[in-house]
């Protein structure tokens, strides 16, 4: 099992999770991040990874907690969440420009130092979100879906996933985990699931889905651990939706042409988690319910 992990954007909502759980899971932990967490279990490393050269040399280092610091060893494996987070954030070309590069810059010095795994945050947003223009092809999502990408931050998500299956083939040494998150929730934001139950067209655009900061971080965990080979991506949400009305009630007013599973149950989510829990053995924990 890898044990020296890197984190690529651990000073983030969705990043500060994932090194929580590593360090309480026994792992040698390194942030790297362009600013520290405000509340840090671990080094954090000032990297700027649109630049290669640093990604590589940040790459190289792997650190124990604040207390028990060691000497900087080469990472077993890398957990990539540095990114601009969502759409609408930067100028359209300048989201595309930076997440396709950083990303190939983690990859390409990932695979040059023969790094084990490369666990790494894809997007539901390839899927066709926010559902406006397209409507899905059938509920719940599975990775079959067609990628639909809506704008150029789900663009440059499809285009990393081909980067991973292209990288793995020059390299097969190093896997590749892409997970596609749904819209992530820390604990202290449930409050505003409240203001979304009187109209169902507020969240219809990811199919009311969600998850939890500490699921992502143990499906972060769990992909680092499962035995893999190749490039691999799984839809990682919550167990149910964000709605306190049931599915067929919600689809048939906000999609009633698509067609959906028989066995959907009434709170289900629409987005379904099953080859993660399939491949990684993932099982979502957490619930505003």
């Amino acid at each position: 099992m890898v044990k020296r992990i890197a984190v690529t954007g651990g000073s983030g909502k969705a990043g500060r999770a994932v090194v929580r759980d590593l360090v309480e899971h026994g792992y040698s932990v390194i942030n790297i991040d362009t600013q520290s967490a405000p509340d840090p279990l671990c080094h954090c490393l000032k990297a700027d990874l649109s630049d290669l050269g640093q990604a590589i040399d940040a790459l190289r280092r792997a650190t124990g907690t604040v207390e028990r610091r060691r000497p900087f060893e080469l990472a077993d494996a890398v957990i990539h969440l540095a990114a601009i987070s969502a759409p609408g954030l930067a100028p359209d070309a300048t989201t595309f420009q930076h997440n396709m590069m950083t990303t190939y810059n983690v990859f390409s010095a990932a695979t040059l130092l023969g790094l084990e795994r490369v666990v790494w945050a894809s997007s539901e947003t390839t899927f066709g979100l926010p559902f406006t223009r397209v409507v899905p092809s059938f509920a719940p999502i599975t990775e079959e879906h067609p990628l639909l990408p809506e704008n150029s931050y789900a663009l440059a998500k499809g285009l990393c996933e081909e980067m991973a299956r292209q990288m793995n083939r020059w390299n097969p040494g190093t896997s590749f985990v892409g997970l596609r998150l749904s819209n992530v929730i820390q604990p202290k934001e449930y409050a505003m699931f409240a203001g979304w139950q009187a109209d169902a067209n507020l969240r219809k655009w990811n199919l009311w889905s969600y998850v939890d900061t500490r699921d992502v971080a143990q499906a972060c965990r769990l992909a680092l651990e499962a035995p893999l080979s190749g490039a691999e991506h799984c839809i990682i949400a919550a167990a149910d939706t964000v709605m306190a009305r049931p599915n067929r009630e919600l689809m048939a007013e906000c999609f009633p042409s698509v067609p959906l599973a028989a066995t959907l149950g009434e709170f289900d989510t629409l987005q379904s988690n099953a080859k993660a829990q399939r491949l990684l053995g993932y099982v979502p924990r957490h619930s505003w319910r």
